[in-house]
């Protein structure tokens, strides 16, 4: 049986990809005539734009079979405008085929999508082509490959050589190992390395005279290893398109189990219980059909509406934020005789195909969409000219900003008009720039049901949220919900949609915000004699520019600029240089807005006037809901501030939150009320107690009656305000002999034998009592949680219990009276210097059995 591999073909526009494309297809003998893109006759340009043109618009699928596989292959966009529909088709790829020119060698557009293949994991073998071509050097190529993309890219063109052999085992220690041992390396581990990215094979020639492209096939079929799937159904929507006759395709790779004609498609989306129609296998224009599709398979399907690009169906999840997003926005001007909802109905229909079109009506009735470029917007009115008959023209291109946020805030969002609750509070942490939004849930299901806490993050995900600078969407900060409450009685769903986005509009007004602007990684080919003029253009743009490549007569300048700036340069650059400049542009990412107060003055946003992203809460107040502004929502909030709790938490400052202690307890009558909760606690520890007979003998807890157990143990001195207990609690377990024997075992078990007897001694002795474990090796933020009223404390990355008890000792010495239980002889000199009291561990020991027993014996005599 036939390996079933999907392979993509990816290239910078004018590489020779739909060329290699072609000729695989005809070395296959699958297609009997060799087209060609410059004669219009290529087999997978279909569409008459894309031939006219010479470019490749839309990715498109063609099936053959070669040597012991069958290859699904799909040609993908190589112009920068069409980097999206690219960038989907990763998603189902085994393999790529990336195209690089034997001329042009690694271009700014190659490194973009040699970031995507890294993104989505896909393995990749490289195809050097054009190396029939004047000036194709591949030496120089090589050394490129290795220098831009990876140093694993390795000569495979005379495989099973000792050459060969060498530099392919310095590419990973498992092959270099088995050079090591055998002298030569297998297919098996080659392939192995291949497809978990170690090695990158390379190999030449020239589509067009079909030169190499038969080897590299062969390299192909020998190489690539097909995935295991799973028995249960999958598959990923990696496009949308339509027919001849205007039936709806929705293209998709099963990548688990079979997809069966008729049958309803699984998915959360498939809520009408849409069934397949057909299955096409297309190769070009032409398919067949099929009555199933088995794992591996791609194929287009008839009879679904609901998926869009990007979605999972089965066991697949959806795909997440997309690595290339438009950076410009469009108004679409139309004719007269189409209204815009009209207009906006088809526009719907060509943004479920491509979900980057973004389209959206705004409040003056204008359309808006947004794109990559100026040969998108050229296609996009051809696409709209033949599917709906009508004309169109766009205004100028505005940059699409985005916002984030510098600093770590808590949102708070209340919603309750009359006979309406929800309340929800939000933390809004920025993160590294490209994470794009996280949402999260860190909310117990004790403090909020967990069908709450689904329906707001559903409600986080559902909406574009916007900032406050400019109205622009935001990105890279994480927002997680922390706490919420509803009413048993008055909640429903909507109530919590609105309080959800209240609470990140309400974060966003009170975090300090920044305004981000795309910007380009370019890569400008002039003359000498342009250099000058070139560097001080983009210092103007306030670009970076790398130290020039000298290349013969020409000089490579490399570096970034705002996608504002840079808007129109080409032409420019053409005057200047009398047509011999080159300038290419990818999109690097989103950066802080060079310009920002300009810009925001342009936008004139005002966030509170912004009645469809409200800032404000809505409280009820003597039977009637009342609005309370965003800045007055803290005075007015149902539930304490989760950040305002963790701050404390971080202070020390322990006493807010209830314990155990025994301060509540005023005489003995109220001290025996706790006898049956002792017993439990004790008894869960130690085991049962043995009861004495004369249990009507009256209690007495004066000081004589305590057995003194050691000699060694004094009482502390008596001070003044609070008992504070700080614990180190590895140096504990270390230093008592019963806890270090559990540790040889299990340092978890030792751990918790800790808590629970310290809380035992905490409810007796009416201290507040801290237990600090070390975790200063565990990446993240410091941990504290509350245990039968005793705190625990989880020290942060890179920070010791010593360090933490330092500090907290410090704080609290100052009005309470503070004991320190470790036998760390540094630490307890600089307790000492903080002013508080230190008590070894042995001492400790002896203090708590004597606790221990004074229990027993209460237990013993109720």
């Amino acid at each position: 049986m036939k390996k079933k591999i999907t392979l993509g073909i990816l290239a910078h526009v004018d590489s020779g990809k739909t060329t290699l494309s072609e000729a695989m297809l005809y070395c296959s003998g699958s297609i009997q005539r060799l087209g060609r893109v410059d004669h219009k006759n290529s087999f997978l340009d279909t569409f008459a734009l894309e031939r006219s043109r010479g470019i490749t618009i839309f990715s498109k699928q063609a099936v053959f079979p070669f040597g012991n596989t069958e290859f699904y292959l799909l040609d993908t966009p190589g112009h920068v405008d069409f980097s999206a529909e690219t960038e989907r088709a990763l998603r189902v790829l085994d393999y790529a085929v990336l195209v690089i020119s034997g001329t042009d060698g690694v271009q700014s557009h190659t490194q973009t999508l040699w970031k995507l293949l890294k993104k989505y994991n896909v393995p990749c073998f490289i195809f050097v082509n054009k190396m029939d071509l004047d000036g194709a050097d591949k030496d120089e190529v090589l050394k490129q490959l290795k220098q831009k993309l990876s140093d694993n890219c390795v000569d495979f063109e005379s495989p099973d050589t000792e050459q060969f052999y060498e530099n392919a085992a310095l590419c990973s220690d498992e092959l270099l190992n088995e050079y090591y041992d055998s002298g030569k390396l297998s297919t098996e581990s080659i392939s192995r390395e291949i497809k978990r990215r170690k090695i990158f094979p390379c190999m030449f020639g020239s589509a067009l005279k079909l030169d190499g492209v038969e080897q590299f096939m062969n390299c192909l079929d020998r190489y690539a290893e097909q995935p295991e799937y799973p028995e249960e159904f999958g598959a990923k929507v990696y496009k949308i398109s339509e027919d001849s006759k205007g039936a709806r395709l929705t293209f998709i790779k099963v990548t688990g189990g079979a997809l069966n004609v008729r049958e309803v498609l699984k998915s959360e989306k498939n809520v009408d219980g849409e069934k397949v129609g057909q299955i096409r296998i297309y190769s070009g224009d032409k398919f067949t059909q099929t009555d199933r599709a088995e794992a591996g398979t791609v194929c287009a399907v008839t009879g679904i509406y609901f998926a869009r690009p990007g979605d999972g169906l089965g066991i697949e999840k959806s795909a997440t934020q997309p690595f290339l997003e438009p950076v410009l926005t469009y108004r679409l001007e139309l004719p007269d005789g189409i209204d815009a909802h009209t207009a906006m109905q088809k526009m719907k229909m060509l943004e479920n195909e491509d979900p980057t079109l973004n389209v959206v009506l705004s409040e003056r009735g204008e359309i808006l969409v947004q794109l990559m470029g100026e040969i998108q917007l050229e296609v996009l009115q051809s696409i709209i000219q033949e599917r709906f008959g009508f004309e169109v023209n766009f205004g100028k291109g505005n940059i699409i900003y985005k916002e984030t946020i510098k600093n770590t805030v808590e949102g708070v969002g209340h919603f309750e008009p009359l006979r309406h609750y929800a309340e929800v509070h939000l933390i809004l942490k920025p993160l590294k720039s490209g994470s794009g939004l996280v949402f999260k849930s860190d909310c117990r299901e004790d403090s909020l049901d967990k069908n709450w806490q689904r329906l707001i993050l559903t409600h986080l995900y559902e909406k574009t949220h916007v900032g406050v600078l400019t109205g622009s969407p935001v990105t890279d900060m994480e927002i997680s919900l922390v706490s919420g409450r509803a009413h048993a009685k008055h909640t429903e769903g909507g109530d919590f949609r609105q309080a959800t986005y209240r609470a990140v509009r309400q974060g966003l007004m009170t975090a300090e915000s920044v305004l981000l602007e795309p910007v380009y990684d370019f890569t400008l080919e002039l003359p000498n004699e342009c250099v000058g003029r070139a560097m001080t253009d983009i210092q103007r743009m306030s670009g970076t520019i790398n130290p020039p490549e000298q290349q013969g007569d020409t000089v490579i300048l490399t570096g970034t600029a705002p996608a504002s700036e840079m808007r129109g340069y080409t032409r420019e650059l053409n005057g200047y240089s009398k047509g011999r400049g080159r300038l290419s542009c990818s999109l690097k990412g989103y950066e802080p807005c060079h310009n920002a107060d300009e810009i925001i003055a342009e936008f004139g946003y005002n966030p509170e006037a912004d009645t469809d992203n409200p800032c404000d809460s809505v409280f009820c107040s003597h039977g009637a809901g009342h609005n309370v502004k965003w800045d007055k929502v803290r005075g007015y909030m149902h539930l304490p501030s989760a950040l305002e709790s963790t701050a404390k938490a971080e202070e020390v400052t322990y006493s807010a939150v209830e314990t155990h202690t025994l301060d509540r307890y005023k005489n003995e009558k109220d001290i025996f009320a706790l006898d049956k909760e002792l017993v439990r606690i004790f008894e869960q520890t130690y085991g049962s107690a043995s009861k004495s007979k004369q249990s009507a003998v009256k209690r007495h807890f004066k000081a004589e009656n305590i057995p003194q157990k050691s000699k060694a143990y004094k009482k502390p001195p008596k001070l003044d305000g609070t008992e504070y207990v700080l614990v180190d609690g590895y140096n504990v377990i270390f230093s008592w002999e019963n806890l270090k024997k559990l540790s040889e075992g299990s340092i978890d078990t030792a751990r918790n034998a800790l808590i629970n007897i310290l809380c035992n001694f905490q409810g007796y002795r009416k201290c507040e009592l801290i237990l600090v474990f070390d975790a200063y090796r565990v990446p993240g933020n410091r941990e504290i949680e509350k245990v039968n009223g005793i705190t625990i404390v989880y020290t942060k990355e890179a920070e010791t219990a010593d360090m933490y008890i330092e500090k907290a000792s410090y704080k609290l010495a100052k009005n309470n009276k503070v004991r320190v239980v470790t036998s760390d002889g540094m630490e307890q000199l600089i307790i000492l210097g903080n002013g508080a009291l230190r008590v070894p561990s042995s001492a400790f020991y002896d203090e708590v059995k004597q606790a221990e027993e004074e229990i027993r014996k209460i237990i013993s005599e109720s």
